[in-house]
């Protein structure tokens, strides 16, 4: 019953700090941080110790299937492996953290902003653990709403048309996959007799290939535009740079999570062979978004849009390195997943702290900022490090994995992924000269880092360069999840993506290889 308590905990302290908060702003806070906490000790103590299962034992670490409808083949089934155990933990520790940062940045409705945010995080990490596609979509919508108040309500000055386009960008997308889940559903009855919506009945699944291909594209037009992929990228930054801090650090760190971990869980196995097909067009595209995420960073004065474009060329190379399907691009995968979470959320924080202290996110009034804040200074100079790859970072592990994984199904398009890693130590560094070193463009007078911020900060810190040193009980923990979803129904490896064709004698070689 442990999945259910890490849901229903969340679902449970936000119900209680809206009621709190009524009356006493300072015990919602609370509340949702003890809820937190409270979940990631319980996830702590009954999730680690299962991964010492045998790998005999089967894919799934813990595994809970309850009747729900069984008239229509729906069932209440929660499941999680190495993979679900590492998002999960991250969810956690990033919930955490965007409580922390909203301590005084959030002064009115309190209670119903927390109740909204702790629903947001339960969503997630049903949507990291739910088996049943119906009770997938549940879980997928359910993160939805919230979302959209977090940032109506709390948003800055074009929230209202931030929210309703992150709305319909997300909504229309969801309802693409509804379309294809249910078409899964009745092309599996009809094949087999059994009408079911459960995920491991549903893999292996014969349909024709065109048929395989359009159930496909309901899936991943919905995780692409959550990701976001280039081009249904559009949504993002207009919703970052009107979220509330806690709303940019939940987007940026988990939303996009969902995309990517969808492509992983969803999309490749159920459909392997139109997966293969579209993944020259896929890879395509994420290496556009690559590039033309970065082109974008650089162009923004807004440096909160700024960091929101990172997030689309960064999210690039985790859909680069899905499609590629072999080990050691999805560890990277992986490892990008982690640290993008922790280094942008980070750096959105920092941008956070600059609006409360500055009321501006216009780089073009900073300058000079470093000689009356060193810490604050400090800390963003190591973010940028990490977002721009670094080595001794996070960033550079999930970025040099991808690349050596990609690099034989399409070493073109590897290379020109590469060239966004050059663009992103352009615009890291870039931030940093702009915003706290040069010339003081205006007079500003600000205080240096507090110790709740300096403490969260820290933290964030401390788990990216782990990562950067020390990756291996991250990609070994995920490894069996990892190579089960590589495998075809019948047990054999899935097959990797062709490669991909270029033009001229070059094309020739490579393919040969």
């Amino acid at each position: 019953m442990i999945l259910i308590a890490l849901i229903a905990i969340p679902l449970a302290g936000g119900v209680l700090a809206a009621l709190l908060g009524r009356h006493h702003p300072g015990a919602a806070r609370w509340t949702a941080l003890a809820a937190l906490g409270l979940d990631l000790i319980l996830a702590l103590a009954g999730l680690l110790p299962a991964l010492t299962r045998p790998p005999q034992a089967g894919p799934w670490l813990i595994d809970l299937g309850l009747p729900w409808i069984p008239s229509l083949g729906i069932g209440f089934h929660l499941a999680a492996d190495g993979l679900s155990v590492v998002l999960i933990l991250l969810t956690l520790f990033l919930g955490i953290v965007a409580v922390a940062c909203s301590w005084r940045e959030i002064g009115e409705r309190t209670g119903f902003f927390f109740f909204n945010l702790m629903w947001v995080l339960a969503g997630i990490l049903g949507v990291f653990t739910a088996l049943d596609l119906f009770l997938f979509y549940f879980f997928w919508e359910l993160m939805m709403v919230p979302m959209f108040f977090l940032i109506i309500l709390w948003g800055h000055e074009n929230r209202i048309y931030a929210a309703i386009k992150f709305f319909l960008f997300t909504q229309i997308a969801g309802l693409l996959m509804l379309a294809a889940i249910i078409g899964l559903y009745f092309v599996h009855g009809r094949a087999t007799g059994v009408y079911t919506f459960d995920y491991p009945a549903l893999l292996g699944t014969r349909m024709p290939a065109g048929l395989g291909m359009a159930l496909m594209l309901g899936f991943f037009v919905a995780f692409a535009v959550k990701l976001p992929a280039f081009p249904v990228h559009v949504w993002l930054p207009d919703a970052h740079t009107e979220a509330p801090t806690a709303g940019s650090v939940v987007l940026a760190g988990l939303l996009l999570k969902t995309g990517a971990y969808g492509l992983l869980r969803f999309v490749l196995p159920l459909f392997p062979e139109a997966a293969r097909a579209f993944a020259p067009v896929a890879m395509t595209l994420a290496v556009a978004g690559i590039l033309y995420g970065a082109l974008l960073a650089f162009s923004q004065t807004d440096l909160k849009r700024l960091v929101a474009y990172t997030s689309v060329s960064h999210m690039g190379f985790v859909m680069l390195a899905v499609f590629a399907w072999n080990e050691m691009a999805l560890q990277g995968a992986l490892i990008q997943i982690i640290c993008h979470g922790l280094s942008t959320g980070a750096l959105f924080v920092i941008v956070g702290m600059l609006q409360e202290r500055l009321h501006t996110r216009d780089l073009r009034r900073m300058g000079a900022l470093w000689n009356q804040a060193p810490r604050l200074g400090g800390f963003a100079m190591l973010f940028a490090l990490a977002s721009l790859g670094l080595p001794g970072l996070g960033n550079f592990v999930g970025e040099f994995l991808i690349l050596i994984g990609v690099f034989p199904q399409a070493p073109i398009l590897t290379i020109l992924a590469a060239a966004g890693l050059v663009a992103a130590s352009i615009y890291s560094l870039w931030i940093v000269q702009q915003a706290f070193h040069g010339t003081a463009r205006e007079q500003w007078r600000i205080r240096d880092l507090s110790g709740r911020e300096t403490a969260i900060l820290g933290v964030l810190t401390a788990a990216i360069v782990w990562l950067g040193v020390y990756p291996q009980p991250v990609i070994e923990t995920a490894r069996p999840a990892l190579a089960h979803l590589r495998q075809a129904p019948d047990g054999a490896p899935a097959p990797a993506p062709e490669p991909v064709a270029v033009s001229g004698r070059q094309g020739e070689i490579d393919a040969q290889r």
